[in-house]
């Protein structure tokens, strides 16, 4: 028999996608993102994204050497996964972190998060998450240095310290909704996260399920729990990482379900977590452990919404 007519296990990729093109479609989609961070919080910015996806990269590229003993396997980090975590996490970290914070969460969303289970395909957590989480934990000051916008006139100022809106509850819907505010520098725009979603949407990498029942959930979540207001249904799907994380973290193709009906339940799961986390537990932000608790159900929620084989009959 012809090897054309061979096919392995699913889940299968077709119309010619594969690993690296999707990956390199998720860095273009964060360009957006990435420049109106680069706008709102100046030059030292684009230090911060270089600094990260190149030492992902190395770290990577590095592991894959010493792992197989041919600096021909570094070669692996062309994928692009690599430069997409790198990116993810400079996104997730406010605009005063510190270099070597960035090189240490590398580090571990490579290492720990990704390699430690076997590489790209296999690990459990959404690697820039696990390694946000670790850095929070580790250094919560440094994680939570915000520092307000600068204006175009004032670009290669110093950063003056501010709250985020969250923790300020200070912030017109148009001010949250462009990027003026405080944050970490991936999390301020929602209208930048929506030109890079819309760009993965087209591109047929993501679907609505996922972030459309995170949001929407939150947002139901939100209406019923603050006396039916819409202004805070608007203020807490556009403030803090929610839109970002629903759009960029929690669609990531390695740690989500692979079903419709999966998706769907996964995101509305990392919207209840996220609200409760925000109006219950009273702490500005939840998006990052929503996420990953939802990740840990992955296996559990596919197995429960695999649809039936056609024809299969109970035992």
């Amino acid at each position: 028999m012809s090897d054309k007519l061979l096919a392995g296990p699913s889940p299968h990729i077709l119309g010619g996608k594969s690993i690296s093109s999707i990956m390199w479609d998720v860095v273009i989609s964060l360009v957006p993102v990435s420049l109106t961070a680069a706008l709102y919080f100046g030059p030292r910015v684009l230090i911060m994204l270089v600094v990260s996806l190149f030492s992902a990269v190395a770290i990577e590229a590095a592991f894959m050497a010493i792992r197989h003993g041919d600096i021909k396997r570094a070669a692996v980090v062309y994928d692009g996964s690599a430069a997409v975590t790198g990116l993810l996490i400079a996104l997730v970290m406010p605009p005063t972190a510190p270099f070597w914070l960035i090189v240490i969460a590398n580090a571990v969303a490579i290492l720990l998060a990704k390699q430690a289970y076997g590489g790209i395909g296999n690990n459990i957590f959404n690697p820039a998450l696990v390694a946000r989480a670790f850095v929070f934990m580790a250094w919560p000051a440094l994680m939570t240095r915000w520092s307000l916008p600068l204006g175009l006139d004032n670009w290669f100022a110093d950063l003056t310290s501010g709250a985020t809106p969250l923790g300020s509850a200070q912030a017109t819907h148009l001010e949250l909704f462009l990027g003026n505010i405080g944050g970490s520098i991936g999390e301020v725009s929602a209208l930048a996260i929506l030109v890079g979603a819309l760009y993965l949407f087209l591109k047929g990498h993501i679907d609505w399920r996922i972030p459309g029942g995170y949001v929407g959930t939150a947002a139901l979540f939100t209406f019923f729990a603050k006396g039916f207001s819409l202004d805070q249904v608007l203020f807490q799907v556009l403030a803090g990482g929610l839109l970002f994380g629903a759009v960029f973290m929690a669609t990531d193709l390695v740690t989500s379900p692979t079903t419709k009906s999966g998706r769907l339940i996964f995101g509305i799961g990392c919207g209840l977590i996220t609200m409760f986390v925000r109006l219950a537990a009273k702490a500005p932000e939840g998006v990052t452990y929503a996420i990953l608790l939802m990740n840990a159900l992955v296996p559990l929620i596919d197995r429960f919404t695999v649809p039936k084989t056609f024809g299969q009959v109970k035992s």
